[in-house]
């Protein structure tokens, strides 16, 4: 039998082909250049500061070339880096357990309210502190949580607790390492709970109902139609998510730094804050140590990240990168 020869592929038909493509969708592709040019301007040409890392650079004298010293400094030399390093840790897998669950819960009792109006109307409600700034958000809660002699001159919080007797003098709240945690944890929830649900709800609305009915059929009811369809279906959306947000675990910042006061700050100094006092700060002003802290926090996050995609490949045979 004879055999066909292989039939290679037209080089030239495939450039031709890509020409034609790009200038049919040329008008998509003129939309996207400023998003291309924001991008690689404020995204990709600030890498080339990682140089800074290996040399020793302030305002006020020119770089030199220091090599490892500044990852020596913050690994073997720099207490405070791990203190730091420590409150980040702490703070964002904390903050990171109690979103996930916190939005899942909410997510599946919005799910549940039947009339219409009054889904969307608490859809609204819990939505809304998502897009208060940090700094607003801040003000609010220590208007709320301050101290003060008496309850006519003190916070909602302190008040109340005063006027029932429950603590005889005020708690400041904001001032205390022993409540700060738990306070920034609450804050932290009360603004991005309801923010997180959107991905969960957008996938419990494409939940088929035969699931649901086939389900009842077989007699299950509301509890036992959750544990074997709700959270089955949310088990994908909550890797996605959850990979997603360990990309962001080392990037505490601006939800910190608004709620920090002297009282606490060794208490709450995290990595980005820490990076912030050490490069800007009249005492210190030096920019080669911070921006080695700063590579060390983006290797970690790429080690979180892979680390939980490759879990998940190994768990569910799957991941998203």
């Amino acid at each position: 039998m004879t055999q066909m020869p292989a039939i290679k592929p037209n080089p030239h038909y495939r450039k031709s082909a890509l020409r034609d493509r790009m200038w049919k969708y040329r008008y998509h592709y003129l939309l996207f250049i400023p998003v291309l040019v924001v991008t690689f301007l404020f995204y990709y040409l600030p890498i080339g500061g990682i140089r800074f890392s290996f040399f020793r650079y302030t305002p006020f004298s020119p770089p030199s070339w220091v090599g490892w010293a500044n990852f020596e400094r913050l690994l073997f030399q720099r207490p405070a880096f791990w203190t730091a390093f420590n409150n980040t840790l702490i703070l964002s897998l904390s903050n990171l357990a109690l979103s996930m669950i916190c939005s899942v819960v909410l997510s599946l009792l919005l799910n549940e309210v039947s009339t219409r109006w009054v889904k969307r109307s608490l859809q609204t409600v819990v939505y809304l502190p998502h897009f208060l700034s940090w700094v607003v958000v801040a003000a609010i809660f220590t208007i709320i949580l301050a101290p003060g002699n008496n309850p006519a001159t003190s916070g909602l919080i302190n008040a109340y607790l005063l006027k029932w007797g429950i603590v005889q003098k005020p708690i400041y709240f904001l001032a205390d390492s022993k409540w700060w945690t738990p306070v920034y944890l609450f804050i932290s929830r009360w603004k991005e709970t309801g923010w997180g649900t959107v991905i969960f709800l957008a996938t419990l609305t494409s939940i088929s109902p035969d699931l649901y009915e086939a389900a009842q059929i077989d007699g299950a009811g509301r509890w036992r139609q959750m544990l074997n369809v709700t959270l089955p279906a949310l088990a994908n959306t909550f890797v996605v998510v959850l990979i997603l947000n360990l990309s962001k675990v080392m990037n505490l910042f601006e939800s910190v730094l608004v709620l920090q006061n002297a009282r606490v700050e060794r208490a709450t100094e995290v990595i980005q804050t820490y990076v912030y006092h050490t490069a800007l700060t009249a005492q210190s002003a030096e920019y080669g140590y911070p921006t080695a802290v700063g590579l060390f926090r983006s290797l970690i996050s790429s080690v979180l990240v892979i680390s939980c995609n490759f879990a998940s490949k190994k768990i569910n045979g799957r991941g998203i990168l």
